[in-house]
């Protein structure tokens, strides 16, 4: 895999630190991303969004999700039950294993929801522009480059 040299762009830029952090992390440690639990991220509306997590066998005690920092983790972690065996299980194809996803969210971008259904968490997000930060239109005014002009006279000395 290659890897890219970000210093001569920490010299020439200001306040996107974060940004080539990020990019500096994108791969990992080991350069391998985890695939457990498999996801989805689809957009539900102009400013909406979802991100669905497949978590079958889970409940929703096992599931923790929680907002710090522009960044959304989710995780899970299977409670161990001792009930009485109901059988030799011969293969065990659904993961009960434990999981930490993350999801670095853009400034704005609030959780709105949580819910799990039919073996999915999903948990919906919403991009709030503040009104300061949304583009407006300056009117033009007509002689707006002069000012009025101040006189003064100046008084005699006695």
């Amino acid at each position: 895999m290659r890897t890219y040299d970000l210093t001569p762009l920490y010299r020439s830029t200001v306040g996107f630190d974060r940004l080539f952090s990020l990019l500096d992390s994108f791969g990992g440690v080991d350069g391998s991303a985890p695939t457990y639990p498999p996801y989805n991220i689809e957009r539900t509306g102009e400013n909406a969004y979802r991100i669905s997590l497949a978590v079958a066998g889970f409940t929703e005690k096992e599931i923790n999700v929680e907002v710090k920092e522009n960044a959304l983790v989710i995780r899970g972690e299977k409670e161990t039950m001792e009930t009485e065996e109901k059988g030799e299980v011969l293969y065990q194809g659904i993961a009960a294993r434990a999981f930490e996803r993350r999801f670095q969210l853009a400034d704005h971008v609030e959780v709105t929801g949580a819910s799990l259904e039919n073996g999915l968490l999903h948990v919906d997000l919403v991009r709030e522009i503040p009104e300061a930060m949304k583009p407006r239109q300056i009117p033009i005014g007509a002689g707006s480059g002069k000012g009025k002009a101040i006189e003064a006279k100046a008084q005699k000395a006695a």
